[in-house]
């Protein structure tokens, strides 16, 4: 055995976050179904016209959520389901405090 370190290469494609266009992949889908669903339900310029301008501003502040954080809508939806209180209990029997603001 020689006395040099182990390597083992790690390829970017396993460890990138999954971005269509810049943006959250859920997210983007999401909003394409809409705009899409929008211009063909009804048909008209002004609806076409307003699918584009909801796509074109939707993917700017997707672009910019995902740059800052490539997970942020994940993190969001996990901070809504946290308690707003963790009261401190001895035991696992202990009765759950009254928490009052």
């Amino acid at each position: 055995m020689q006395g040099g370190l182990r390597t083992i290469t790690v390829h970017r494609a396993l460890n990138r976050p999954d971005l269509i266009a810049g943006c959250e992949r859920e997210l983007i889908l999401l909003v394409g179904l809409v705009t899409l669903a929008l211009v063909v339900v009804a048909l008209n310029w002004v609806a076409a016209i307003a699918g584009v301008v909801l796509w074109l501003v939707s993917i700017g502040v997707l672009r910019k959520m995902a740059k800052a954080d490539p997970f942020m809508s994940k993190v969001y939806l996990r901070h809504i389901k946290y308690a707003p209180f963790y009261p401190a209990k001895s035991t696992p029997y202990a009765l759950p405090a009254i928490h009052k603001r």
